[in-house]
């Protein structure tokens, strides 16, 4: 979701909640991952056929990728996320959190926004 259109749509702050919350879903899933490429070796290092060993070997670079993949989401969505808030504080009353977007640039990397305190706008880079 668009960093505006989030937080037209929820609020700053139910925004930021899904973005960590969602990056950790995505931290719980490397976890699982790793935890199925353990398991296939072990099933791997037992004395099968060929078939079966090369099944396990399928299974342990198919969740070694999704592990990757999933690391590096949960890095890009916890970034993203802890590089707005940074930017979510008012300038001039110092309140953080509670801005409304006002409108956004074209190209999606720069969200307007005006604090709901004391009026102030400003601009945060996605």
């Amino acid at each position: 979701m668009r960093l505006a259109e989030g937080i037209r749509k929820h609020g700053f702050r139910k925004w930021y909640e899904r973005q960590l919350l969602q990056s950790h879903a995505q931290l719980v899933l490397a976890f699982l991952s790793a935890i199925g490429v353990f398991a296939a070796i072990e099933a791997a290092s037992r004395f099968k056929d060929l078939g079966e060993q090369l099944f396990d070997a399928g299974a342990v670079v198919l969740c070694t990728v999704i592990g990757i993949i999933a690391i590096r989401r949960y890095l890009f969505l916890l970034s993203h996320a802890e590089a707005v808030a940074n930017q979510a504080d008012c300038p001039a009353c110092k309140t953080y959190g509670r801005l409304d977007a006002v409108d956004e640039c074209n190209d999606g990397q720069r969200v307007h926004v005006r604090c709901r305190r004391c009026g102030h706008a400003w601009h945060i880079d996605a």
